[in-house]
């Protein structure tokens, strides 16, 4: 018996997508560096069409070809490790398959060498933690084409499904998938701190209880809010600690990240995206890691908090809408971003499918997703989502809500960074003329960078000697 494809990795991730493919009726192999690995789970899965290997070797030799040989191991020097040890191994048309967390520039460095060889690879983004692999997760492959056909079965039957349709597509060549699930896991920091900000926000302005403002997420859920992390976030409000008390004021306030979120924005400053509200995010999470810093300057500098004395449900409810259009504001910078890198790395990304692909088994999953793939399906072209009839009405109809819980944010402070990101980013990119004429001229001015002229033909560059004494002699200009 010859496995359909073979498994490299077998902690949560790994050993739970291996039951995912054994449930749906696949013969799979399995190899993990630690031999003990491999022998706790066979001792639990053993009586399963599962066959243990224990050297790469072996491992090769029990699957057919063409070999469909997977990786869920840590990103980084690990995965070039192991292919270099799998390449004497493979034959010509066999494809290695990275399920990890890996950078998109590798991916792509990875598939120019193997298909160099002669073999296929795909980087495949992994989302929905191990829940979603055991059950389904979102998948998003990129890599070699002809490898799809090969390995589009497989994934297509243990992938979660969004009415009725396979949260799992062809993304597009070589980095394309691992590029899309890291804008997926930047989207995912921006709506963790959303749904945190607004948190605080009932929390210290308004003073409600966990077991209140679990309460009103469980109610958001049953809104255009509708998603997992909405769901979670009413769970987590609601669970006791041992001693009676909520748990979530037991935990310590310093939030890790593993740094998709940092090659996110590292992304955006690439393609000259501005990104804002995700970055933000992810420098959120480094201030909050800045604990002992933070309470001694709060100590410093202590806050003046006003009760506030309005219209306390109208006040949640100006949360909720104001949530909602600074996530409209994440997705649509998030859409930009792979966007622009379509362009960059000659990718043709059906944007409508992506929004498909998360609708179901990963951590973003949500009933607004449904709204950005209806954008595109409505109009392929869509330059960015805050142009689309459904988006636009939402946020002409919740606008004055989320100024008002901005101002309010601030007048008290309490920090919102996300939010009032997304509102700089809105009023920014709805206003016809920015002050940019002016840093233009000072670029001119001290450097020679040179300017246009709403007077003349764009692409058509001046200089001013504006002293009198610098010349005619310009610098080149650098745009993005």
């Amino acid at each position: 018996m010859l496995a359909d494809i073979g498994m490299i990795g077998l902690a949560v991730m790994g050993s739970n997508l291996v039951k995912n493919m054994l449930r749906n009726g696949y013969t799979v192999a399995v190899y993990n560096r630690e031999r003990e690995m491999t022998e706790h789970f066979m001792g639990q899965n053993g009586d399963k069409k599962v066959i243990a290997t224990y050297s790469y070797g072996e491992l090769v030799k029990s699957v057919a070809r063409p070999r469909k040989i997977m990786m869920m191991i840590r990103a980084g020097s690990p995965v070039d490790m192991v292919i270099e040890q799998l390449l004497p191994l493979l034959d010509e048309g066999d494809i290695v398959i990275d399920g990890g967390n890996s950078h998109f520039p590798d991916t792509i460095r990875r598939t120019a060498l193997l298909e160099s060889k002669g073999l296929r690879f795909i980087g495949m983004g992994v989302s929905g933690g191990e829940e979603g692999a055991l059950k389904g997760p979102s998948l998003m492959p990129g890599g070699s084409p002809s490898a799809w056909e090969e390995v589009k079965p497989i994934f297509q039957t243990i992938c979660a499904k969004a009415d009725g349709s396979p949260c799992c597509e062809w993304v597009g060549e070589n980095g394309a998938g691992h590029f899309v699930k890291m804008v997926h896991n930047g989207i995912e920091y921006g709506d963790m701190q959303l749904i945190c900000e607004s948190y605080q926000l009932m929390r210290d302005l308004l003073g409600l209880s966990p077991e209140d403002m679990s309460e009103v997420f469980q109610k958001w859920n049953k809104t255009e809010l509708d998603s997992y992390l909405i769901e979670i976030t009413g769970n987590i409000l609601a669970k006791k600690d041992g001693d009676g008390s909520p748990l979530v004021d037991k935990i310590l306030d310093t939030a890790g990240q593993k740094g998709t979120g940092k090659w996110t924005g590292i992304s955006s400053l690439e393609e000259g995206v501005p990104l804002t509200l995700i970055c933000e995010a992810v420098h959120a999470r480094c201030l909050s890691a800045m604990k002992e810093e933070r309470v001694r300057a709060a100590k410093a500098y202590p806050h003046r908090r006003s009760a506030f004395e309005g219209d306390r449900e109208g006040l949640i409810e100006d949360i909720r809408k104001a949530l909602y259009c600074a996530k409209i504001v994440s997705y649509t910078q998030g859409y930009t971003l792979m966007r622009a890198a379509a362009k960059t790395y000659h990718w043709n990304l059906n944007y409508g499918g992506i929004a498909l692909m998360w609708r179901g088994g990963c951590i973003i999953r949500s009933r607004f997703l449904g709204k950005i793939k209806e954008a595109f399906a409505n109009d392929p072209a869509l330059e960015n989502l805050l142009l689309d009839p459904y988006f636009k009405g939402t946020i002409e109809n919740f606008e004055d809500s989320w100024r008002r819980v901005v101002a309010v944010a601030v007048s008290n402070g309490i920090p919102v960074p996300a939010m009032s990101s997304a509102l700089e980013y809105f009023d920014g990119y709805t206003t016809e003329r920015l002050p940019a004429n002016l840093l233009q001229a000072q670029r001119d001015y001290f450097g020679a960078h040179t300017y246009e002229r709403v007077d003349s033909p764009r692409g058509k560059f001046f200089h001013t000697d504006w002293t009198g004494e610098g010349g005619d002699t310009s610098s080149t200009t650098y745009e993005v």
